[in-house]
């Protein structure tokens, strides 16, 4: 009897795993966020209807999925929402984002894979916050071009949606002033278990708070170095390294280069590729922890032609079928036969 070797035993265990991977069918909860207050620029708040009418639901369905659409949520406008400090509309920030908590946690405990369509990035902290509420040991993989990582006291621009990381952090608790309508919010993930990828456009202030919580980053510089198989191996061994937690994964589009995502506020040159914003997706997806999802900062308004918007709004839906099985080799349903002659 011929021997199997232990990659050989390792590869076999793999395609196992990625054949009933395949055959399992994901159950998945999408809520619109159409909400802009968290920067300057117009446009954001039509990310989730662009993103849908590039075939989101459809899509999912046609690969297995079953989905639950829970619409837009509906956003009051808030008056006299002046600056406190640095930071600009906290009043709608706060409050957009405790709709979003609330939202999420429904949709983990109706027991979906919860998919979040932004609206700016700032939404990340009501995401992230409703679904710690229904999962309390949490991994975060922030795939971005920024680290969105400031404070209210560092903040450069005033901008929260440059600061969402910050009010979910434990280590970085004493270093938030009171903001109105934020007073709900309670860190609830801890440096060791977060993880950026893509980052290229990192503030000062934002480098030394990575530096200083020992934050796992990999910026355009690693993943041109070690190439992105290699980085998702990284990630994983670093967010599994003692227990396999769920993980939120926080897609902003901007990671990805301008040439594939156009339509978004803050573009930045010199991003990932499709094979490679793709291959992030598809392997969070195989680890069969992935609980949640944020999509955001698609900007139809930042397009200079249609071809743009649909563009931009394609690669995200690639993005999320990528996160709940689709895979580049192909698949089949498990009981699929050879129709005989």
């Amino acid at each position: 009897m011929m021997k199997m070797h232990s990659h050989d035993t390792a590869r076999a265990a793999l395609r196992l795993f990625r054949t009933l991977l395949h055959q399992q069918l994901h159950s998945v909860g999408i809520i619109g966020a159409p909400f802009c207050r968290g920067q300057q620029r117009d446009g954001v708040q039509h990310g989730p209807d662009v993103i849908r009418a590039a075939g989101l639901v459809r899509k999912l369905e046609d690969q297995g999925c079953r989905v639950k659409d829970y619409g837009n949520l509906k956003f009051e406008e808030v008056t006299n929402d002046q600056p406190i400090g640095r930071p600009k509309t906290p009043r709608a920030v706060g409050l957009a984002n405790k709709q979003v908590a609330d939202a999420v946690q429904k949709i983990k405990k109706d027991g979906h894979t919860c998919v979040m369509l932004g609206g700016d990035h700032s939404l990340a902290i009501g995401s992230i916050h409703g679904h710690a509420a229904c999962r309390p040991e949490l991994s975060v993989v922030w795939v971005d071009a920024h680290a969105d990582i400031n404070t209210p006291l560092t903040t450069p621009t005033g901008n929260i949606h440059g600061q969402p990381m910050s009010y979910l952090i434990h280590e970085l608790h004493d270093k938030i002033p009171v903001l109105p309508n934020f007073s709900w919010i309670q860190p609830c993930v801890e440096a060791k278990d977060i993880v950026y990828i893509g980052l290229r456009d990192v503030d000062p202030e934002e480098h030394y708070i990575l530096k200083y919580l020992g934050i796992k980053t990999f910026s355009m510089t690693e993943v041109d170095r070690l190439g992105i198989a290699q980085v998702m191996e990284q990630t994983c061994d670093h967010v599994f390294s003692k227990i396999k937690k769920p993980i939120h994964l926080s897609f902003d589009i901007d990671a990805l280069d301008p040439s594939l995502a156009p339509a978004t506020g803050t573009p930045v040159t010199g991003g990932l590729t499709y094979r490679e914003g793709v291959y992030i997706t598809e392997h969070l997806c195989q680890t069969g922890l992935l609980s949640a999802i944020d999509l955001v900062e698609v900007n139809p308004k930042q397009a200079t032609r249609d071809e743009e918007i649909k563009l931009t709004a394609s690669v995200a839906v690639d993005l999320l079928l990528g996160c709940f099985g689709r895979v580049r080799e192909g698949s089949h349903g498990a009981d699929y036969k050879i129709p005989e002659p």
